[in-house]
């Protein structure tokens, strides 16, 4: 079926992360439609797209000339021309190039319309047995062993299910950090290489798959999603935020208004903050 293609829209389209069968016929129809395609890497992207019979005028758009691309693409898109933005894999501005120009897009009352498909974060939660009504995607961790602790470390006490990228010549470091952030009894899922040929799914404990790195030189290797279980808080624990706002209530209201308050600004039970309340004073 034609898909048909609207004057003056930026079209963001998910591209295959794997497996290149996993891009969707209507993304294939946008991209033959369109009058340019905006790429992270040409190079990457056109071979990929000439197997799928895609001839469209390619141009390169990455971290290093977006900025500089931006007003011309979004005067192309003003005078009634048509674009796709495509990253290497997934979908764009997931850890990718683009957001320069789909938020000057919106400045200037460009449509901007997404052209959904796959995305290695939503593949990965889909499949590793971790909770997900509630997740947290950080991308990538910093580089350096002391920002990525920092990172690691501010991250300990969330509950919901933590979502990361890493590359083949970091997970080590990063799996060895984690152990020493998060403990190694802490739940972890590693996805490896999803929809390629040696995609991999483990699910352990942090420190088994430390071990496993080690001893395992093959499971370094490929683009990596670790996803962490969120830490099991219990029914009497109350949230940071919650305790935050109870200490700044009580410089100003006595104990019982401010419980009220400090409940119906973040939904704790008010007795929980009230008890709470009682014991700080006490100490």
């Amino acid at each position: 079926m034609f898909v048909s293609i609207e004057k003056g829209v930026l079209y963001v389209v998910a591209m295959p992360i794997g497996n290149r069968k996993d891009i969707s016929l209507r993304a294939i129809d946008v991209l033959q439609e369109v009058e340019l395609i905006a790429a992270e890497d040409t190079r990457h992207s056109g071979p990929l797209l000439k197997q799928l019979g895609i001839d469209t005028p390619m141009l390169a758009l990455h971290d290093h000339n977006e900025r500089g691309l931006v007003d011309n693409l979004v005067g192309r898109l003003r005078e009634g021309g048509n674009l796709a933005l495509i990253s290497d894999a997934g979908t764009p501005l997931i850890s990718d190039p683009g957001f320069p120009l789909v938020r000057e897009c919106h400045r200037q009352g460009i449509r901007v319309s997404p052209i959904p498909g796959a995305s290695a974060v939503i593949c990965a939660l889909s499949a590793a047995g971790l909770p997900t009504d509630r997740f947290i995607f950080e991308g990538f961790p910093p580089r350096t062993q002391a920002a990525r602790r920092d990172r690691f470390k501010s991250l300990a006490t969330e509950t919901g299910t933590l979502v990361f990228y890493e590359s083949g010549h970091r997970i080590q470091h990063c799996v060895s950090d984690l152990v020493e952030c998060f403990g190694g009894d802490r739940p972890v899922v590693m996805a490896r290489e999803l929809t390629k040929l040696y995609e991999t799914i483990l699910f352990s404990t942090l420190k088994e798959l430390h071990d496993r790195l080690e001893d395992e030189p093959v499971q370094r290797k490929g683009e990596f999603v670790i996803l962490i279980g969120g830490t099991v808080k219990s029914a009497e624990d109350l949230s940071p935020e919650s305790e935050r706002v109870l200490r700044i209530l009580l410089k100003e209201l006595p104990v019982k208004q401010a419980s009220s308050l400090a409940a119906r600004i973040t939904g704790e039970k008010k007795n929980r903050l009230y008890r709470l309340a009682l014991d700080w004073q006490e100490d």
